[in-house]
């Protein structure tokens, strides 16, 4: 009887996990087993402490085609996905690493990123595409973690609120959650339209701001000229 029972217990399933809207997300792998989740809203649970999303995970879509999920038996062994909140699901290329949006109305010719390079993200992030531009943050106080690249859309009406809680997923700060987004100098950034495409900045927490060579031994030097 146990034997039997055991052999007609589904196995565990292996999924790789992405962030909704995040082009440079490495994915996280999530293991789905009966066990250990008992329903999908659990699953939803865990996957918003693994992913790190701002918000809690609502939503969760195939990778590829942006089909929803709505039940563990539809979750495929290997599969990959997306979580969100509330929001929409967003058209990006998950699956490889420094991706750029698809599908996009007005997407610009030639914009093309190696999918595994990381030495060459450094020259793509500063590219803008047609969902909006980047800039760079830093963790305030580490000389130790590069800056990672934030997404803004191009008009940056985003919610400063909203805006805060998405660089606190992203920074991890040993403080705890981001409360400002400061220049090099110091100086508070107090909105999104504040922001400059290609700008380096740095997420601050409950501390006060340290004023560190950030750029300077952060971020190499291109030797070779760009034209």
């Amino acid at each position: 009887m146990s034997s039997r029972g055991l052999a007609l217990a589904p196995p565990a399933k292996n999924v790789v996990v992405y962030r909704n809207g995040d082009p440079f997300f490495p994915g996280r792998k999530v293991v789905v087993s009966p066990r250990r989740f008992l329903t999908f809203e659990a699953f939803l649970t865990e996957v918003t402490a693994s992913v790190r999303a701002p918000l809690a995970v609502r939503n969760l879509y195939t990778a590829r085609h942006g089909h929803r999920v709505a039940a563990l038996g539809h979750l495929q062994d290997g599969g990959q996905y997306v979580a969100a909140g509330s929001e929409k699901f967003k058209r990006l290329d998950y699956l490889h690493q420094g991706r750029t949006e698809l599908g996009g109305t007005r997407r610009s010719k030639g914009l093309r990123v190696s999918p595994c390079a990381a030495e060459r993200r450094e020259r793509t992030w500063l590219m803008v595409c047609s969902a909006g531009f980047y800039c760079r943050v830093f963790r305030n106080g580490d000389l130790l973690s590069p800056p990672f690249p934030l997404l803004l859309p191009r008009d940056a009406r985003l919610p400063w609120a909203a805006l805060l809680a998405a660089l606190t997923g992203r920074a991890d700060l040993r403080s705890g959650a981001v409360s400002r987004l400061c220049r090099l100098d110091g100086t508070p950034v107090s909105g999104g339209e504040e922001l400059l495409a290609g700008g380096y900045y740095v997420a601050v927490g409950s501390e006060g701001f340290k004023k560190l060579p950030y750029l300077e031994l952060l971020v190499p030097r291109d030797p070779t000229p760009r034209t």
